[in-house]
C-alpha cells in the first residue's frame, strides 16, 4: 500500500466559502473520494480537525495502525487535513485516528462525510463510489406540481426498521421494501411517504433520531443504492418522498461527531447550550460557520 501523496481538491474559493459558512457542497470535497492521481488509482481523504496535531487514516488496508498513513494539514488555517492514498479502493473500511493538541487526547472517528458505514454495532466508515441510474424522469417532470403547497397531501409516515419484518424477524432490505412498502402505500392511496431518519445511527431504539453518519444511509437495510432503488420505485408509482432530518442534536458515541478532534468541534463548548439532558445528546454549535456549512450541505445532499 502506497504512502500518502500530497493532493487537494480544494480551491482558495472553497476554503473561503467553508470558513464563512457558505459552502453548501462540502460532500464533494470532504470525506473519502476514489480517484486517480498521477496514473495511480486510490482514494483522496479530507477531514476537518483544527485542534489536531496529526491525523492518520487507519483501516483494514493498513491493519488499523496509526501513523502509517498520516494526512497533511493545509497551510490556510482551515483546519482541514488531506491526502491521496494509492491502492485504497471502494469497499475499504477506515476511520480517522486524531491526535489532539488538547492534552494529547487521541480519538478514533468515523468519517462525518462517509457515504456508507459498517452495520451497527460495528462503526467503521466504508469508501464507496457506486453509481445508480435513476428511472424516475416522469416523476421529476411533475414533482414541482405534486409537491406544491396547494396540492392534496396524504402522508404515510414510516419507520423502516419496524414497519415489517421477514419470517426470521429480521429487517427487510431496501430492495424488499421497494416491493412491499411501495405496493402498500399505493394501495392505500397515499400521495407521499415520510421516512423517519434513514441516515446511519448506532442505537435501534432511537428510531434514527441520534445520527452518527449524516451522509450515509443506514446499512441495516443494505447498500446506499438500495435506498435509491426504494425512492426510485416510489417515484415511479407517483409517490413523493419526505425525509426526516435531525440537525438539532447527535449522540456522544465514541466514533461520532462529539469531541471530534479532542475539542468541542461540532457541539457547543458550553454544556448549558451544547448538551441535551433529556436525550443525553450533544447540540450543534450553530454559531460556528463551518458547522452551519456542514448542516446546510447535508440538507442539500
Amino acid at each position: 500500500m502506497g504512502k500518502v501523496i500530497p493532493h487537494s481538491v480544494f480551491s482558495e474559493f472553497d476554503i473561503n466559502l467553508f470558513k464563512s459558512g457558505k459552502h453548501y457542497r462540502l460532500y464533494d470535497k470532504l470525506g473519502s473520494h476514489p480517484m486517480e492521481v498521477n496514473g495511480e488509482k486510490g482514494t483522496y481523504f479530507a477531514v476537518w480537525a483544527p485542534t489536531a496535531k496529526s491525523v492518520s487514516v487507519v483501516g483494514d488496508f493498513n491493519y488499523w495502525l496509526e501513523g502509517d498513513h498520516k494526512l497533511n494539514v493545509r497551510w490556510d488555517a482551515s483546519g482541514i487535513w488531506e491526502g491521496f492514498i494509492p491502492g485504497v479502493m471502494p469497499g475499504t473500511k477506515y476511520k480517522y485516528k486524531i491526535h489532539s493538541h488538547n492534552q494529547d487526547i487521541k480519538t478514533e472517528k468515523a468519517d462525518p462525510f462517509a457515504r456508507y458505514s459498517e452495520h451497527p454495532p460495528k462503526t467503521a466508515s466504508i469508501v464507496w463510489d457506486k453509481s445508480y441510474k435513476w428511472k424516475d424522469k416522469k416523476w421529476m417532470e411533475t414533482r414541482k406540481e405534486k409537491n406544491s403547497l396547494d396540492a392534496p397531501y396524504s402522508v404515510y409516515e414510516v419507520h423502516l426498521g419496524s414497519w415489517k419484518k421477514n419470517d426470521k424477524n429480521e429487517f427487510l432490505t431496501y430492495e424488499e421494501l421497494s416491493k412491499d412498502l411501495v405496493a402498500y402505500v399505493k394501495e392505500m392511496n397515499f400521495t407521499h411517504v415520510e421516512f423517519m431518519p434513514v441516515m446511519e445511527y448506532p442505537y435501534d431504539p432511537s428510531w434514527g433520531y441520534q445520527l452518527t453518519g449524516y451522509f450515509a444511509p443506514t446499512s441495516r437495510f443494505g447498500e446506499p443504492e438500495g435506498l435509491k432503488k426504494l425512492i426510485d420505485a416510489l417515484h415511479q408509482n407517483g409517490i413523493g418522498v419526505i425525509l426526516d432530518w435531525v440537525p438539532s442534536h447527535f449522540p456522544e458515541d465514541a466514533h461520532g461527531l462529539g469531541f471530534f478532534d479532542g475539542s468541542s468541534l461540532y457541539e457547543h463548548p458550553d454544556r448549558r447550550r451544547g448538551y441535551h439532558p433529556d436525550w443525553k445528546s450533544l447540540i450543534f454549535n450553530y454559531g460556528r460557520n463551518e458547522v452551519r456549512a456542514f448542516l446546510i450541505s447535508n440538507a442539500l445532499f
